[in-house]
Parts: C-alpha cells; structure tokens; sequence
C-alpha cells in the first residue's frame, strides 16, 4: 500500500499533521499504537483555545474526526521498522507494510514514571504528569509532586495559584533548579512544603488515589494523605525509528529539525514531543503547530519530488524502448 505520507504518532502532533495533510490532499496514513498519546491518558484539558474543558481523549478524537472528514487513513498499529531506498519509505506495522513519498516521525515522548504499583491504574484518577493540563482541577486541595528539578519547581509554582498545600518530594538532598525559579517557590512561602531525601514507596487507593506512601517519616508517619499525586521527573523523546534512519539528534536526544519541521533526512520530518522545538514547553498547542508545519513541508517537498518515490518509480529503460 502506498501513500504520499505516512505519520507515525497519532497524539496531537500527528492527528494536527494529518488534518493538514488531508486538506493538502496527500494521500495519509497515520499509525498509532496508543490513540491519543500522553493527551488521551491526561484527564481534563483546559487550555487548548477553543475549548473552555474537555476530556483529552475526546480532543484527540474530535481532531481524528477531522482529519478523518478529509480522508485520512488511520491503523491502530505501533510501527516497528522504517527503511529508505532513495526518496522512498516503507514502514512496518503489525504484518503489514506502508510505502511513502514521505514520513512524520510524530512519536512522541514518554514520561518518565515512578514505575510503582497501581501507578497505571490511577493515572488519570490522582495520579497525573501535566500540571498545566491538570493543576487546576485541584483547586483548594492538597497535593503532592516528585522531582527536585527546574520542571518541577515550576510545575509546583504554577500548581501554587490552585491548590491549597503542595507537597514537594525530593529524593535527592537538594532542589536543582534555576535560582529565579527558588526564589518564587520560595516567596509562596508554606504554601510549598519540601520534603528532602523522600522517596514515593507506595501508591494507594481503589477507584482514584487516597494517599501515597513515604519512604522517611514526615511529621512522625509515613503515610501522607493528598488529593492528587503529580510525577515530574522529566521525559524521554522516543527516537528509535529516527535514528535508523539516520536522523540527527540534538544534545538532548531530541529529534533535530529546523523552522519547518524538516530533518537532516531527505524525505523526513518530525513534530511533537520527540523534538525540542520550544525547549521544555510542550503542549498539545504546540504539538499540534508543529505536526501543521510539518505536513506543509511534506506538501512541499511531494511538489518537488513528484507522486512516486523512486521505488515505484517507471524505470529509465522502459522510457526508453518506449520512444
């Protein structure tokens, strides 16, 4: 089966990538293991303009509902391997195999995780990765947040202008983070508890989280009771099929690409958490911007190119008996 493009992530940078696409009338498939992305698993979204609330998985299928309007082609299926003959990409699915004039390596990062019992069953229901998606649904509450980084502090300010009480846990015996965003933290005064030298042990709770386990006593128990559990210990772009490819990265192993998305690779572009674009700033917006961007540039470059990549290209001979 052949395409004039094929994106491989069906998040907000895919499924914004696609709805452009279809309006450029290229051929697409998009393939997506997990529908949605981070966005389908983060709860309510309240700061994608246009829509004042709205559960993340509904957005995301409300954009693969446009996209899909304009006949855009989607498999619930992880791509495993990505090969190139020339200008010509076949990638694998599942038993099946996707040629394309082009690819959108919209794949996504994956947040890092406590890895603790129950911490999957809760996701959504306590436990959560994206204070700016899910901070002010909180309001007035108390709780808690892991990570002693720069992302974490501002998550925590930032959660600061909802909740009640936050509990920052530091496993380490300091907070590393840039001496403005302390200062700030700082300012709020006890509003921001840090608890040094902690871990998370334990997640507890049935149907949504009721309390976490602590690794050190604080204030004489190990238990502490909060509202809603936020992971802050950074992410890790998925880059295995870029760099196959040979794809650059940068010097954080993001995918390395320039103002209109394209890659060092002929043929290749990326959007999304997978680069770093707007450096730590990643949002459904901006995934969605970029994932646009890059299929103008697929747009473009098929104009350059032509319909069919080389692969399936009329060899020259047959040009030639023809005459």
């Amino acid at each position: 089966m052949q395409y004039d493009l094929v994106i491989i992530g069906s998040g907000a940078a895919g499924l914004g990538a696609a709805l452009y696409s279809g309006r450029y009338r290229l051929r697409t498939l998009v393939l997506g293991k997990e529908f949605g992305g981070e966005t389908a698993k983060a709860g309510t979204i309240e700061n994608y303009p246009g829509t004042p609330a709205i559960d993340g998985y509904e957005l995301m299928s409300v954009m693969k509902k446009q996209a899909g309007a304009l006949g855009v082609e989607f498999v619930s299926a992880e791509a495993t391997r990505v090969s190139r003959q020339a200008h010509c990409f076949e990638v694998h699915a599942s038993d099946a195999a996707y040629q394309a004039h082009a690819i959108i390596l919209a794949t996504g990062a994956e947040r890092r995780r406590l890895g603790l019992p129950n911490e999957k069953e809760l996701t959504g229901r306590g436990v959560h990765y994206c204070v700016t998606c899910d901070g002010p649904v909180y309001g007035g509450k108390k709780i808690a947040m892991v990570g002693g980084g720069d992302a974490s502090v501002k998550g925590a300010i930032l959660a600061a202008e909802y909740v009640d009480k936050l509990f920052l846990i530091v496993r380490g015996k300091d907070v590393t983070a840039e001496p403005i965003n302390l200062e700030k933290m700082k300012a709020l005064g006890d509003k921001i508890e840090v608890l040094l030298g902690t871990e998370v042990a334990e997640i507890v709770g049935k149907d949504k989280l009721e309390k976490v386990v602590l690794s050190r006593p604080f204030k004489g128990s190990h238990e502490l009771v909060v509202d809603g559990l936020f992971v802050e210990i950074g992410a890790m772009p998925n880059v295995e099929l870029a760099t196959v490819l040979g794809v650059g990265l940068d010097e954080r192993g993001h995918i390395k690409v320039d103002n209109m998305m394209r890659t060092n690779i002929d043929g290749v572009f990326a959007a999304g958490d997978a680069v770093n674009h707007f450096g730590a700033f990643k949002q459904d917006i901006t995934a969605a911007a970029m994932g646009a961007v890059a299929a103008t540039s697929a747009y473009n470059d098929r104009k350059v190119h032509g319909e069919l990549c080389e692969m399936h290209a009329v060899p020259a001979l047959n040009k030639i008996l023809s005459v």
